[in-house]
């Protein structure tokens, strides 16, 4: 495939009027112009894409549906115009590992999927790096991702490899201490998931979820690719949430991204609708399905803007499930509804049998959420009238015992708030905090850890226009049993404008310590007694990497930092949302003072 895009592409100049005609056709509506929280990337955003990347999303990524309207040599045309002239076929040569007999085992001081725990706490507690060492962070590698703006997958870390994904859908194994290269796999697809790893009938496997909505099995040694399964069948499924390895079971949510496809007028919003799968890890058989709207979407009454509808649709779940096995159940959070009428489920956590998948019960934190992109439009074309302010719950929620030994399920929203509810008592609410405002990018987005004593929380309301570089950001600390707040750290003002200080990415904790990634592209380290800033490296500028990729660090958003066996590993570059685009994992070790 690869070898005709560049074929073809180099027959075609990038300001030829047929390109820049289907462009308009197509494309222009959404990329020339789009609304700052319309999740849609600007024109100027596609064009620091190498265009193999912008072939490949519209063939088999998040833009197949708007794709499939055109032929393969308008594609060709299409990804031409607007990428540059880099392509991932000149990267350099891999910088290969010697060769060695590889046999992992489970270890406490791994991290082998969105958290360290399937509690969701995102909690190291055998980081091998002493609090004190943190200030002494330096980076010992970098590794470059070829063509790519943006690196949400986070790695996963045992046996001494490391394994993370990238937006051109490969896959590598590296040494977690040198970066040197053991294997790479590519799938048609960009990895949209953060990666898990797990041994199923004495196979180490790793699981991956992509933006076509397939999951992927690969073998662990060899980067073989084992098996893989389509989730759901609409087009505009992704697979955002990290899958969940459980006794040789696969548990993974599916969401979408047809709240974006509401930015075309002509389009009927909405018909998809969010589910939770258990899939056996050795065969790849499809074991049970549960949506989160139980009926399929039917046509609905013309809007008040006067534009045919179709629902219910949405409630995508973004976030890994929570297991807990102790009540056979896993807890899953949702989001919120793409089209009127809204549904019961939606801004909610389900509680799910790990066995059948049947529902347990649902509380709904907020009701009558209907939103998607078009609501960001001043004209409203595709907006329900429900007109939410699209409050998801999209960060995993995390499973705690209080001091009073109830047990309860902490959960973050787009809101600004943190509640914790009581899995034993079908989700009766305990208390909730207010830690930020809240919005369609803003409130908690995926940064939420515990130490199983503190709750922390990093706020996003991401800002646009003039006070970009004035709004957003800051770190929190709530008290598990009532929400009380013991400190809150100011997000650092950043520069050059226009910048932001939001912090939006997932964050991670370790016995005295919070680290958060910031969209300015810093990473920082935090006390967790008292919320000082104890180290701080700023991962917006170039590196000299391990594989020589030419590579540069921005944004970072979705995973966060992963702590293993003494070192301390991050993605950084997120090109959405007016972000820094980057393309680097950076990997720190502490080193004496």
């Amino acid at each position: 495939m690869r070898a005709a895009f560049c074929l073809a592409v180099s027959l075609m100049a990038a300001d030829d009027p047929a390109s820049v005609a289907l462009y308009q056709k197509h494309c222009a509506t959404c990329h020339d112009a789009p609304a700052a929280e319309s999740r849609i990337p600007a024109k100027t955003a596609l064009q620091k894409m190498p265009a193999a990347n912008i072939l490949r999303a519209l063939e088999a990524g998040v833009m197949k549906e708007q794709g499939a309207a055109l032929s393969r040599v308008e594609k060709l045309s299409v990804a031409k115009l607007l990428g540059s002239s880099e392509s991932v076929m000149n990267a350099p040569s891999a910088n290969p590992c010697p060769a060695a007999d590889w046999k992992p085992h489970a270890a406490a001081a791994d991290w082998r999927g969105w958290s360290a725990n399937d509690a969701n706490w995102r909690y190291q507690p055998k980081s091998g790096i002493a609090p004190p060492a943190v200030a002494n962070l330096k980076l010992k590698w970098a590794f470059g991702f070829p063509g790519g703006t943006s690196v949400r997958s986070q790695p996963v870390v045992f046996g001494g490899r490391l394994f993370v994904g990238a937006h051109d859908g490969s896959i590598y194994a590296l040494d977690a201490t040198t970066g040197c290269q053991h294997w790479s796999t590519t799938v048609p697809s960009p990895i949209r998931s953060s990666l898990a790893a797990a041994e199923v009938q004495g196979r180490w496997m790793i699981f991956a979820g992509d933006s076509a909505g397939l999951l992927h099995a690969l073998d662990a040694t060899t980067g073989a690719p084992l098996w893989k399964l389509r989730l759901d069948a609409h087009p505009a499924a992704v697979l955002t949430a990290t899958p969940v390895v459980h006794q040789g079971r696969v548990y993974v949510g599916v969401a979408s991204y047809e709240e974006a496809s509401a930015t075309n007028p002509a389009y009927v919003c909405c018909s998809f609708r969010g589910s939770v799968a258990a899939v056996d890890g050795a065969s790849g058989k499809l074991l049970w399905k549960t949506y989160t709207i139980s009926e399929e979407a039917k046509p609905g009454p013309v809007s008040k803007r006067g534009k045919p509808t179709q629902g219910p649709s949405g409630v995508g779940i973004w976030s890994a499930v929570t297991l807990d096995p102790g009540l056979g159940m896993l807890y899953a959070t949702t989001g919120d509804n793409y089209s009127d009428p809204p549904t019961p489920n939606s801004d909610a956590v389900m509680a799910l049998s790990l066995d059948t998948g049947k529902v347990q019960w649902v509380k709904q934190i907020l009701a009558n959420d209907a939103f998607n992109s078009s609501c960001a439009n001043p004209t409203k074309f595709n907006c329900p009238d429900s007109d939410g302010p699209d409050h998801d719950l999209g960060a995993s929620a995390m499973l705690v015992k209080l001091p009073n030994k109830k047990r309860a399920l902490i959960l973050a929203q787009k809101s600004g708030e943190v509640h914790a509810v009581d899995p034993d008592r079908k989700g009766e609410v305990l208390w909730h905090a207010r830690v930020g405002k809240g919005g369609v990018l803003g409130g908690i987005q995926w940064g939420i850890a515990t130490d199983g004593i503190t709750a922390y929380a990093a706020v996003s309301d991401l800002g646009f226009g003039p006070q970009r570089s004035k709004q957003g950001g800051g770190l929190f600390a709530l008290r598990l049993d009532n929400g009380e707040r013991l400190w809150q750290t100011p997000a650092p003002s950043c520069a050059p404008e226009p910048c932001s200080p939001s912090q939006s990415a997932a964050i991670t904790v370790m016995p005295g310590i919070v680290f958060s990634g910031s969209v300015d592209g810093h990473l920082r380290a935090y006390s967790t007694i008292q919320g000082k800033i104890l180290w701080d490296f700023d991962t917006a500028q170039t590196f000299d990497t391990v594989n020589g990729v030419k590579a540069h660090g921005g944004s970072m958003d979705a995973g966060g930092p992963v702590l293993a066996n003494g070192m301390l590993y991050v993605g950084s570059g997120y090109g959405q949302w007016g972000g820094k685009p980057g393309n680097v994992l950076l990997a720190f070790e502490p080193t004496k003072p």
